[in-house]
């Protein structure tokens, strides 16, 4: 079965070496997510990017403690999602948040064979 209905993706840009009371903030913020119901979180660490103060951070062997580039992406109603950035602004010092209206298609189930 497939469904279709409108929604809100989330993505949160931090740094990697991001913490929040000593934990990463990227697994801060999904557990967050979760535990608050979002319907979906993928983190993605990018090996090369920059932000702001244009510093490049890459995945170079000799920088194995480089603040590398995450990208965290949330996706559920637009009335959840609104309700998460709350957890957001209390959470995320500095970054860069993007929010875009989604079409969602979940796909439930075996399709039956025709």
């Amino acid at each position: 079965m497939i469904e279709t209905r409108e929604g809100t993706l989330l993505r949160i840009f931090i740094g990697d070496s991001d913490r929040h009371e000593g934990r990463p903030l990227y697994k801060v913020l999904v557990e967050r997510a979760h535990a608050m119901g979002v319907a979906g979180a993928t983190v993605l660490h990018g090996p090369l990017g920059f932000g702001r103060h244009s510093r490049m951070h890459s995945a170079k062997l000799a920088e194995l403690s480089s603040d590398l580039p995450v990208v965290i992406e949330l996706v559920d109603s637009d009335e959840v999602i609104r309700r998460f950035m709350a957890e957001v602004d209390t959470l995320v010092e500095e970054g860069l948040v993007t929010l875009e209206a989604v079409k969602i298609v979940e796909y439930r189930g075996p399709r039956s064979a025709t």
